[in-house]
């Protein structure tokens, strides 16, 4: 193996095996390494369908050996360290990597440690997070009986922004079909002040919400679990707007613990889990104030080294990560690359925020949320060819597209680095 590459990819997620097919495909650039320690290459989007028993977990895996290109190096250890100075990536066996360009697409991670009590209630058994086991909610959805069946997410930025309330949705389709509707009470807790952040879409999912008669509670920001007595503690996070007032005369059981500490019981807890940037990113001079990798929003180069891009979840950027995003994202950081390579400058600043969130609404119907950076509505026009033509609203073959054609076009169009 070599020590020094002229394109180094930090991950084998979307970003970096969509990254690298593509310099290989289109650019015929294949002195690359990929850094990824793991064996296996997940399709995470499926995971909200999988907690709902609707898609099959070991559908969602496959072997990370196939999908890194042919003349690609695939270096199977753990980065550690950063040094732009001298352009090297540290690892945990393999020393050092030298790059002439490097590509930073590591996704994130969960912290447990981030809500107290979380990793906890996690190992107890008592939370169930398809970002952690999804095959788990499964499970527990399924013992559900009845009484408090609460959904809620952290204040740090998360994969998939919508995914919290997919679940919920699903869940509360599943009770419904049950026959437990009647004695649960369906809660979203939300440290956000609306449901969704795109006004046509939010106006189509509030209606989802009042059929299936959920307590929507933003302004709640999850801060403790009591594992052993099944409560979760959330902060008001607006209390000069006093959001988070308990009243619906009471029914979930909820108690104020001084101004803005709300309690509430729970017998069915699912939690999406603060998520950060790897520590090797964090401990890194790459990242900005909030700890994400500090590049440009529209040319995802890193504002203070010119040969270094950012792709996907670990780039600061003001939009929802998503795999969607990451597919927009892909192309401007390789042409800008390319530019680089050839002496010119990197001025393609053509990546306006896009990401898209296929929000399931119930078995056999979607929403699909698609949006720039202005939160303005951007539905895709191949929908049309789909005889979709209100995308905001919830159609039975967003469903389809979400099941079948999404998986089909990631495994066999994206990851081969073919546009999609």
């Amino acid at each position: 193996m070599k020590s020094k590459y002229q394109i180094v990819i930090i991950g084998g997620g979307t970003g970096g095996i969509m990254a690298a097919a593509q310099l290989v495909k289109k650019y015929s650039i294949t002195d690359i390494a990929i850094i990824e320690p793991s064996e296996t290459h997940y399709y995470q989007p499926a995971w909200t369908l999988v907690g709902a028993g609707a898609y099959d977990y070991n559908k969602t895996a496959r072997l990370m050996r196939d999908f890194i290109p042919k003349g690609v190096t695939w270096i199977k250890d753990f980065a550690t360290g950063l040094n732009p100075e001298e352009n090297t990536v540290s690892t945990a066996k393999s020393s050092t990597i030298s790059y002439d360009y490097l590509i930073v697409a590591p996704g994130l991670v969960n912290d447990l440690s981030l809500i107290e009590g979380l990793k906890d209630a996690v190992d107890k058994g008592v939370v169930c997070s398809n970002y952690i086991d999804p095959q788990y909610t499964w499970k527990r959805l399924q013992q559900f009986k009845g009484g408090n069946a609460v959904f809620t997410q952290p204040t740090t930025p998360i994969k998939c922004g919508g995914a919290p309330q997919k679940i919920m949705y699903l869940a509360a389709d599943y009770f419904k079909k049950k026959g437990i509707s009647d004695k649960t009470n369906v809660v979203f807790a939300t440290p956000g002040s609306v449901i969704f952040g795109v006004k046509i879409v939010a106006e189509t999912l509030m209606k989802v919400i009042h059929r299936y008669n959920i307590h929507f509670k933003p302004f709640y920001a999850p801060v403790k679990i009591d594992a052993d007595r099944k409560i979760v503690y959330f902060k008001n996070v607006a209390p000069e707007d006093n959001k988070c007032i308990v009243n619906e005369g009471n029914i979930l059981g909820e108690k104020m613990q001084g101004e803005s500490l709300i309690e509430l019981p729970f017998d069915f807890l699912h939690l999406a889990p603060p998520q950060t940037a790897p520590k090797f990113i964090k401990e890194s001079t790459l990242v900005n104030e909030t700890g994400w990798l500090d590049v440009d929003i529209n040319s995802l180069q890193h504002k203070k080294y010119s040969n270094i891009f950012g792709l996907g979840d670990v780039a600061g950027l003001p939009t929802a990560k998503t795999g969607a995003a990451i597919r927009k994202q892909v192309p401007v950081v390789l042409r800008n690359i390319v530019k680089l390579i050839k002496k010119q400058p990197a001025d393609d600043k053509s990546y306006n925020g896009y990401s898209s969130c296929p929000l399931v609404t119930g078995y056999g119907k979607m929403v699909l949320a698609e949006f720039n950076y202005k939160s303005e509505f951007t539905p895709d026009p191949k929908l049309k060819q789909m005889l979709i033509f209100k995308s905001y609203k919830e159609h039975w073959r967003l469903w389809l597209l979400k099941k079948y054609m999404l998986p089909y076009l990631y495994w066999n169009k994206m990851l081969k680095g073919e546009d999609v």
